[in-house]
């Protein structure tokens, strides 16, 4: 039998507030990931960290690059290797639970950081869901050199990635803060993203 609920105290206790969500924006290997990790590391209050490849991670390995989901495409281009991804209608409905999923935990009170890839049109949906919350969004960069050196050094990324990516990922995008990655901790982007949105305040 479970536990009869108790009454939220310290940190929770105020969790009919609207919630802070960052949201995180960038071509793979720029370090999304550390930096919601680092984020969270330094929060007093507790944040927590959606993914997009944690959702994608949730397929069965048949469907990791599959026409229905995330179709991997790789080709030569200029003499460079480029890999898009063509999201097929179950990848879409996928990232589109995802960013709902953040809706429904910013409801509960949660605070978020949310690190993401936004290639379709994300921002208009996540400020349709979100409205009503606190939001910041922040873009990563770095150069591509940098992104490439990151990729080759991974062991879970495809090459040519972050070269398909880095064109197409901030177009069109209004952001409260950009930070470029490069020659930076991750420790130290948190840093300047906690003091814009008020993250360290207990």
């Amino acid at each position: 039998m479970l536990a009869p609920a108790t009454v939220a105290t310290g940190f929770w206790a105020d969790m009919a507030r609207a919630a802070r969500i960052v949201l995180l924006n960038g071509p793979g290997s720029v370090g999304k990931s550390s930096v919601a990790a680092a984020l969270q590391a330094i929060a007093p209050r507790p944040l927590l960290h959606l993914s997009m490849d944690r959702f994608c991670e949730m397929l069965p390995d048949r469907f990791q690059d599959h026409a229905d989901t995330f179709l991997f495409d790789t080709r030569q281009v200029g003499g460079q290797t480029e890999t898009g991804v063509v999201t097929g209608a179950k990848g879409r409905a996928l990232l589109a639970a995802m960013r709902r999923s953040v809706a429904a935990l910013a409801d509960a009170g949660f605070d978020l950081v949310v690190d993401d890839v936004w290639l379709d049109g994300e921002p208009a949906d996540y400020a349709g869901l979100l409205r009503g919350h606190r939001v910041w969004r922040v873009g990563l960069t770095a150069p591509l050199a940098v992104l490439e050196e990151r990729e080759r050094d991974r062991d879970d990324r495809a090459l040519g990635l972050a070269r398909a990516q880095l064109p197409l990922v901030h177009r069109d995008v209004a952001y409260d803060l950009t930070i470029d990655t490069a020659g930076v901790t991750a420790e130290d982007v948190a840093r300047r993203i906690a003091a814009l949105a008020g993250l360290l305040a207990p």
